[in-house]
């Protein structure tokens, strides 16, 4: 049997992320329990889905700029499940929509819905992404597609772009600030990964740390960098 204070230590960050990104949920249950969601209940189950959604993805983009930056590994073991709990609560954020928005009603959408919310099909497209995304992350898959795997999973990249995009295109003018630090973030989390500033970042942090002989595990992490939701779970 393995030691669970050492499992603990081994698996900490996985724990966090599996029980917190049930939060929102929980948070949402209980309001409407106490019929404590606000003037307009689907607005704000839409604001706190799509949120979520986003700030799940911009944590599973960090885990790659975390490790250059500061050699911190356990982000690499969480990519894959914040991929997949971004994908859950887009998911979520479309149901309700399309359910409690529209009734439905798909004709109503494209009268009603179209005309007046056009960023609907930038999000629409970032959730057929991450529906594909999610569907190819297994093990399985990675079988399957081979070398194109990772061409596929690179799409994590313009999904968070179009998922910046139309969080910008909906919000009101007085309600830009938001997105655009969220857009900051993304900007940011992708200079990281560009070649050269990653070999400088990462040549600055190996001259700062302690000398350490590699390790199998960790020549394989490092070959896995470049691979934005490696199954590791």
């Amino acid at each position: 049997m393995k030691n669970r204070p050492n499992w603990l230590r081994e698996n900490w960050l996985r724990v966090i992320v599996h029980i917190g990104v049930w939060g929102p949920l929980l948070w949402l249950a209980w309001r409407t329990w106490n019929d404590d969601l606000g003037v307009d209940p689907v607005v704000t189950l839409n604001n706190v889905t799509g949120r979520t959604a986003m700030i799940l993805l911009l944590l599973c983009l960090s885990a790659t700029p975390l490790y250059i930056l500061f050699g911190f590994r356990q982000g690499l073991t969480v990519r894959r499940a914040l991929g997949l709990y971004a994908f859950m609560y887009a998911g979520l954020h479309f149901l309700n929509f399309i359910a409690l928005d529209y009734m439905f009603d798909l004709q109503f959408i494209l009268e009603d819905g179209v005309p007046q919310k056009p960023y609907i099909f930038v999000g629409l497209a970032a959730l057929l992404i991450l529906t594909a995304l999610a569907v190819t992350s297994t093990r399985g898959w990675m079988k399957r597609l081979k070398r194109n795997w990772t061409r596929v999973h690179w799409l994590i990249y313009p999904t968070g772009v179009l998922i910046i995009f139309h969080f910008l295109w909906q919000a009101k003018a007085a309600e830009k600030f938001e997105p655009v630090i969220y857009a900051g973030v993304l900007t940011f989390l992708l200079l990281v990964r560009v070649p050269p500033i990653r070999k400088t970042l990462t040549q600055f942090r190996n001259r700062r740390a302690p000398s350490v002989k590699p390790t199998r595990a960790s020549v394989i992490e490092r070959r896995s960098l470049s691979l934005p939701t490696q199954p590791t779970e």
